[in-house]
């Protein structure tokens, strides 16, 4: 079938849309409607375009259906070179071509007037594709042009498609990294939340889906002889198992189920996809809640939190605090079930009812005293409870006297020379957003900021804004691409403004919120302590190139940062119940761990070695199999690891505790050497 569409040969996009849908871009009214289409070329269709348009879709045979089969297909489509004569010939990355992306343009608009369940996924599918950069990473986008019209029209739906429009917005800035969507993610999410007449917080919660989880966080689907197990683990990981008809509990899927129920097979495999998506978006929406402070009445906790079938598993692994009193005051559990209800269990064996009329918020350490900090990290070990990110053995850093002194600036983290594709990978996953270090007009310096966490349970027009600006500088650069290779660090500073439309003011220290200090400092360490050359174990092995020597020296083996401090406690509380707590024990900045051969310090910070008793320097690569395959123990760690470090010292240092088990040569050899 012969088909003429407004669709263009000038990607790849046009002619398999064409191939895969001949009858429905052939059924009757198409044509006209799709050329309507090809007309909106701006980001926000005006009142007469989508009028105009809903018209048309109503002369439509199968209009709808045309408009989802060409949405998801753009959704699906792969980043491909696109040559456009529009662009002055030239050849570029991306999904669709200039005609195509205006042709789009107008599908994603005729979606936002079709009262159908797949609207909003369809449309927030089309932003992810487009909005993610080149090769999957940040930076310039596939398609800017189709990224933030998406984004408009998610920030149009209303009634009961808000909610799920404000779940798929949130979810966008995990993988959509460039700035000018990025703001129109925040705008459009602010208005489909001023449109409910709620924060943006309130309606991604009330949006979180249970694909058919129960109570208890498990899914029986009978499939025959056979049941489909899907369930949550304590730690929020989803697991997928059949039941068989004598009790048997298989891994995957038997022939029989296969061929007579494929369809609800796929469904309840696509179900299981969706909880693995849903984890990390989950765990990073409480780790925002824990760093803004955001109260919850008791009903909503219960609902959205810790009754919720898929995040309760996450919820109920945190420490929250409750208050009868209107937030004077605060007491701290862990959830536990009680008669009627919920009780928050203390590290000190006493539990506190959660009672009708009761204020809940996640505990934070920059709130607590020693003692209790100490308290809860005890509780967790001995309970054995693996928390979803670091809470009780969370840093905390306060203000500094050099800090007070410097008034509006910190130089705690300055100075540092940091693997600057490793930092920059790690700032954009922690939602610092700025330009790219590198030899172009604005690459020599950068800015990156980020906006902290705000309180869930406040509008926008309510209370302070705050955000964190680092600054960065270029050192080096030996990418082919012109891009940084390595960067400095400089300064922290911060800013607020009053109202989500007021001027950001720059801000002395000591009027920044305790927890936004502490939060942005935290990120900043993060970066430094993973991507400083510091932590790199091959720095010595450069040859002649031995610039930044001095630094390497200092930090490789330097005083410990506030991260690597609690590294040193974690290691503390766990390394005792390990079968090699007779060869190691703890100084101020090294695990000193015993092997037959030789013994050696591993330093806390960058996981660097020395062997004694000379201090000569030992280098064990990262992802050398010696270390990958170490005869190692399963180590209890109470919290989800950024960066590995931690896991990495442990994997040396079983490794070397058996150091006359090595067979890989280039460790070997540097055992051997002035033994």
């Amino acid at each position: 079938m012969t088909v003429t569409t407004p669709l263009d040969d000038e990607d790849e996009y046009g002619p398999t849309m064409r191939a895969a849908h001949p009858e429905l871009l052939a059924s009757p009214g198409v044509q006209e409607f799709l050329l309507h289409c090809a007309l909106q070329d701006k980001v926000r269709a005006t009142k007469r375009w989508r009028k105009g348009a809903a018209e048309l879709l109503m002369r439509c045979e199968r209009g709808p259906e045309m408009v989802r089969a060409l949405l998801e297909g753009l959704a699906r489509q792969r980043e491909h070179v696109v040559h456009s004569p529009q662009w002055g010939g030239g050849d570029w990355p991306g999904i669709a071509s200039e005609h195509n992306t205006v042709l789009v343009r107008g599908l994603l608009w005729a979606a936002a007037e079709i009262e159908s369940d797949w609207a909003v996924a369809a449309v927030a599918d089309v932003a992810l594709n487009a909005g993610t950069g080149w090769g999957g990473s940040g930076g310039v986008c596939r398609n800017g042009k189709l990224a933030t019209t998406a984004v408009a029209v998610l920030g149009e739906f209303g009634g009961q498609r808000s909610e799920q429009a404000a779940e798929r917005l949130g979810r966008l800035p995990r993988t959509i990294r460039n700035r000018t969507v990025l703001k129109a993610i925040s705008a459009s999410l602010h208005a489909v939340a001023e449109r409910s007449g709620m924060t943006p917080s309130m309606l991604r919660e009330r949006a979180v889906p249970t694909v058919g989880l129960d109570a208890r966080g498990i899914r029986e689907e009978p499939l025959g002889d056979y049941t489909a197990l899907l369930s949550v683990g304590a730690s929020g990981a989803p697991a997928l198992a059949f039941r068989g008809p004598q009790g048997r509990v298989l891994k995957s899927a038997p022939k029989a189920v296969r061929e007579v129920y494929g369809d609800r097979l796929a469904e309840v495999r696509d179900a299981f996809k969706q909880l693995r998506a849903l984890l990390p978006v989950e765990r990073g929406r409480l780790e925002e809640h824990l760093m803004a402070g955001t109260r919850w009445a008791l009903p909503d906790w219960e609902s959205y939190y810790i009754d919720h079938p898929f995040t309760g598993s996450l919820a109920r692994t945190l420490i929250w605090e409750a208050s009868t009193d209107g937030g004077a005051r605060w007491t701290a559990g862990l959830p536990e079930r009680a008669a009627g209800g919920w009780a928050l269990a203390g590290a000190d064996g006493t539990a506190l009812p959660v009672t009708a009329g009761s204020l809940l918020r996640l505990w934070h350490p920059v709130r607590a005293d020693a003692e209790e900090i100490r308290a809860w990290r005890t509780e967790l070990i001995d309970r054995e409870l693996r928390q979803p990110f670091k809470q009780a053995f969370r840093e905390v850093y306060p203000l500094t006297p050099a800090e007070e002194s410097t008034r509006n600036y910190s130089n705690r983290f300055a100075g540092h020379i940091l693997r600057y594709p490793r930092a920059r990978a790690l700032m954009v996953e922690r939602r610092w957003a700025g330009n790219h270090l590198g030899y172009h007009s604005d690459g020599y310096a950068a800015e990156m900021v980020r906006e902290l966490p705000r309180p869930g349970e406040l509008s926008p027009s309510e209370g302070e804004f705050w955000r964190a600006r680092f600054y960065v500088e270029l050192v080096e650069n030996r990418d082919d691409g012109g891009l940084a290779t390595m960067c400095s660090t400089d300064q922290v500073r911060f800013e607020r403004r009053r109202g989500a439309r007021g001027p950001w003011e720059r801000a002395d220290l000591v009027d920044v919120p305790q927890p936004a200090l502490s939060e942005a400092m935290r990120d900043v360490d993060l970066f430094v302590g993973v991507a400083s050359v510091g932590a790199d174990p091959q720095w010595r092995d450069r040859g002649e190139d031995r610039a930044f020597d001095d630094y390497w020296q200092g930090w490789a083996f330097g005083e410990l940062t506030e991260s690597a401090r609690i590294r040193r406690e974690s290691l503390a509380r766990l390394l005792p119940r390990t079968r090699i707590a007779d060869r190691v024990e703890l100084t101020d900045r090294f695990l000193r761990v015993r092997g037959e051969l030789r013994t050696y310090k591993i330093h806390l910070g960058s996981g660097n070695i020395l062997m004694e008793p000379n201090d000569a320097y030992l280098c064990i690569v990262v992802d050398r199999p010696a270390v990958a395959s170490g005869d190692k123990e399963r180590l209890f760690l109470p919290f989800e690891e950024e960066g590995g470090l931690l896991s990495l010292i442990v994997s040396k240092a079983f490794l070397l505790a058996a150091d006359a088990r090595i067979t890989d040569r280039t460790i070997t050899a540097q055992l051997r050497r002035d033994a």
